[in-house]
């Protein structure tokens, strides 16, 4: 065959399309290979899946209409020694069981709207729910997108009980039994029926569970004369009953309130009036002086037992994926056993002490919470608030804030405000008036060596409702000098090699970042001192020099590792406002929201307990009605600074008491005791914080609204009788706290922290400026003083001597000089180097 170019072409066609058919082969191959080894997988996938799925269903409870009916086991309180300190019910977490029929339709709609849109469609499970939930969590990575409808939650509270949800796995077998409950429940029950329980069962807050109730506690009325925006009030809640809560986030509630409404207006269950005329109503500043209206319980929660339940329910949500419906459910019909921290003794002693009317000054006062609902002359309702009242006062010069001496003036202010609204004509139809004794107090007492809070004060005054305002938990206020220990002795001490004897100059000073001058709260200036003179008299501008040093940087950096949790280290605000605390003025405490007073004790606490960091705890394990522990709270601890920094900062917090700022929290006993004290420079807010080698405890006292007040030592005073009585009642020994093998002592210079020069640091013309102080190994100064100099003067010409001055009229005279970049006078300034010396001194050295 010739190899023609037309022969050529056509052997590579036919050799193009064997290769071809022999890839369709293959390919067709691989397919068929691939199809049987993929329906082999779906098959054994779903073998394994419906294996699994009906291992699920095995252990799933049978479904009765009575069993998702609201009812529990009593959960039990118990303190550090094992007895019974309360006990929680459904009675107690105010259930008032309610029949649909006394239930508004707004009400059911409001939560039908917001909850399940389709819930009188589906037969217990919401395909359409499920397929968004699927595709969000897909997007978002997350299983906790939704997709319950109101018969499946039901189960989940009712039916389920306390199981975990920690795991993708446990969360998944939970989904499965709700679901499958689900579908036979709609079988048994009627969609009324399955609402009625629900509505009954639904936490709503502040441990209410239940509309009738939530009514009652945020609206002070039944729930069948609920208007339409009180609806939608409830409703909102509970996604998330704390983040919603009306009284706590008033703002976050109102945005979902808008939510609600909108549904309800798009599901055609409201008309645009309504909504419109519900979305006007200013129904938060009504919760608001309901809340403060608030009748006392006979079983009101105690402080502790509050933040001990708010602990509970948080560490079950985040340990064990409980939401908080369940959470509240577990505590307060689960039938658990919480072993609580609280010793009663010291709780008592607490209690007795800051709710002493003799322990407070003879000034104290009230504040006013006032609000007033009247009918204008046209019909419409109108409602004042404490603003409307004020701006009232300070027009007719009744003063300028809504603290009086006692009720019967706060009562004459009031009067005439309403005698005011009467003369334009108004009819008044409700009135709130409340009033709170102030200042107000909160303390928190705790073991150092574990973590454990042993008592807990959160106000003085009656305590009128349960998870109400705790000032020792929920609050926060500017902690003042107590800080500057935290913030700038700490570090100083355990990462920039600084000692107590370091000195700084206390002299005029501006802050670096912000070119603001720092005060003292003592006039004038002491010149050089000591970091332990710093922590000793509380000096201001050595703290913010030490923190410069430092940086503010590392200072956050320590202050987040001793557990505080509303520092800011970067805010944008919705004003496009920027808040950060990593500022020089966090020396002084001077921080964007503050402290609270918890967090506070467990940081100083860690100086207590050698260096090491227990997060505070208000129980130590938590056990289900099956005996199966639930929650345990047992903790190594984190060492946060060096052993030697915590025996040196208390070192000098025990001068701050026997010589300090802190004098009037001396104890009585001779038991070992240190502390800060700290104000503010506005006079809002008072500290003191300090230990024994046994407790740690922190005392807070202000008014609840901003007020400059003279404390009078009080709180201090208050912190040493509470503690002078736990020891008589503990009768613990007498002994010191415990000195690390490698901290040492050593002489040095007062003025310059340095070794000291014989025959010159010690013939100051005020005394001996050398002093012992305490050394972590390796950091005892090997220079010497470069502060005081001894110059020989001549008697009779009163200079520099020379020569030519007969040894007789010579005279020796030690002096200080002054750093370079230093001005202003200071207590030093009489004792420095003369500038008629200045010149000849600094040519001849």
């Amino acid at each position: 065959m010739k190899y023609t170019k037309q022969n050529i072409q056509k052997k590579r066609q036919i050799l193009s399309s064997e290769k071809i058919r022999r890839n369709s082969k293959i390919s067709l191959f691989l397919f068929k290979y691939a199809f049987i080894i993929s329906i082999a997988l779906i098959v054994t996938g779903l073998g394994l899946g419906v294996g699994f799925v009906r291992g699920i269903l095995k252990t799933t409870p049978q479904i009765t209409k009575d069993s998702v009916h609201s009812k529990g086991y009593i959960t039990t309180i118990y303190d550090n020694k094992g007895s019974t300190i309360k006990t929680l019910s459904n009675h107690d977490s105010n259930r008032i069981y309610t029949p649909l029929s006394s239930v508004p339709k707004n009400l059911q709609h409001a939560f039908i709207a917001i909850e399940d849109e389709r819930y009188y469609s589906h037969n217990g499970i919401d395909l359409y729910g499920i397929i968004r939930a699927t595709f969000l969590g897909i997007r978002n990575q997350s299983l906790s997108q939704g997709g319950s409808t109101i018969t499946q939650q039901l189960i989940k509270n009712n039916v389920l009980g306390i199981q975990p949800e920690k795991t993708t796995m446990e969360r998944l077998e939970r989904k499965i039994k709700e679901q499958s409950l689900a579908l036979e429940l709609e079988k048994i029950a009627s969609k009324q029926y399955i609402l009625e329980e629900y509505l009954n069962a639904i936490n709503l807050g502040e441990g209410t569970l239940g509309v009738q109730t939530a009514s009652q506690k945020y609206f002070n009325k039944d729930v069948s004369e609920l208007t339409l925006s009180e609806c939608a009030v409830l409703a909102s809640i509970t996604k998330n009953p704390t983040r919603l809560n009306p009284v706590t986030h008033p703002e976050n509630n109102a945005s979902r309130r808008s939510l609600v409404l909108q549904n309800m207006l798009e599901q055609h269950y409201i008309t645009k009036k309504e909504y419109r005329e519900a979305l006007s109503d200013d129904v938060y500043t009504r919760i608001q002086k309901n809340a403060a209206a608030a009748p006392a319980k006979k079983t009101t929660n105690s402080y502790f037992e509050d933040a001990l339940i708010l602990q509970v329910v948080k560490d079950l949500k985040k340990q064990l994926g409980y939401d908080e419906t369940k959470a509240y459910n577990a505590i307060y019909s689960g039938g658990l056993k919480i072993y609580s921290t609280q010793d009663q003794q010291i709780q008592k002693i607490a209690d007795s002490v800051t709710n002493d009317s003799s322990n407070y000054p003879k000034a104290t006062k009230i504040a006013l919470s006032y609000s007033l609902s009247a009918k204008t002359v046209s019909g419409k309702d109108v409602v004042y608030s404490d603003h409307n009242l004020l701006d009232y006062m300070r027009k007719n010069n009744l003063g300028n804030q809504l603290i009086f001496t006692d009720e019967a003036s706060a009562k004459t202010v009031v009067t005439k405000f309403k005698q005011y609204i009467l003369s334009k004509g108004e009819t008044i139809t409700n009135e709130s008036f409340q009033t709170t004794i102030q200042p107000q107090i909160s303390m928190t007492i705790m073991n150092q060596s574990n973590g454990t809070v042993e008592a807990l004060v959160g106000g003085r005054g009656n305590k009128t409702s349960d998870l109400s305002l705790n000032r020792a938990t929920g609050t926060t206020r500017q902690p003042g000098s107590t800080f500057k220990i935290l913030s700038a002795f700490l570090p100083a001490l355990d990462k920039n090699h600084m000692t107590l004897a370091t000195v700084y100059e206390d002299a005029p000073y501006n802050y670096i970042d912000t070119n603001r001058p720092v005060r003292n709260y003592y006039k004038g200036y002491k010149g050089y001192s000591t970091i332990r003179e710093a922590i000793t008299n509380s000096m201001n501008v050595v703290s913010a020099k030490t923190i410069a040093d430092v940086t503010p940087k590392t200072s956050f950096e320590y202050l987040m590792n001793l557990g505080f949790s509303t520092l800011v280290s970067n805010e944008t605000t919705s004003n496009g406002n920027v808040y950060t605390d990593i500022t020089q003025s966090l020396s002084l405490g001077g921080l964007t929201y503050g402290v609270t007073n918890m967090e506070l004790t467990s940081a100083y606490a860690s100086i207590a307990n050698g260096g090491t960091y227990q997060k505070p705890v208000l129980y130590t394990k938590v056990v289900d009605h099956n005996g199966n522990i639930l929650l345990s709270n047992t903790q190594k601890g984190k060492r946060v600074m060096k052993e030697s920094t915590a025996f040196l900062l208390t070192d000098a917090m025990k001068d701050v008491i026997t010589k300090g700022t802190g004098k009037s929290a001396k104890l009585s006993s001779s038991m070992a005791v240190a502390g800060k004290s700290g104000t503010t420079s506005n006079s809002y807010d008072y500290w003191f914080s300090g230990y024994t080698p046994y407790h740690t405890a922190s005392v807070w006292m202000g008014y609840d609204k901003n007020t400059n007040f003279a404390s009078d030592n009080t709180h201090k005073k208050i912190w040493a009788k509470v503690m002078n009585e736990i020891i008589k009642t503990k009768q613990e020994q007498t002994t010191d706290f415990k000195k690390p093998a490698d901290i040492v002592k050593a002489k040095v210079c007062k003025e310059s922290g340095k070794l000291a020069i014989k025959g010159v640091c010690d013939h100051d013309p005020r005394g001996s400026r050398v002093i012992t102080e305490y050394f972590e190994k390796g950091t005892v100064p090997t220079q010497t003083c470069d502060i005081h100099v001894a110059v020989e003067v001549c008697k009779t010409s009163d200079k520099l001597a020379t020569k030519n001055c007969p040894a007789n009229k010579k005279q020796r005279k030690i002096y200080i000089v002054r750093k370079k970049g230093s001005h202003g006078k200071t207590a030093d300034t009489p004792y420095m180097l003369p500038k008629k010396y200045q010149s000849v001194f600094c040519k001849k050295h």
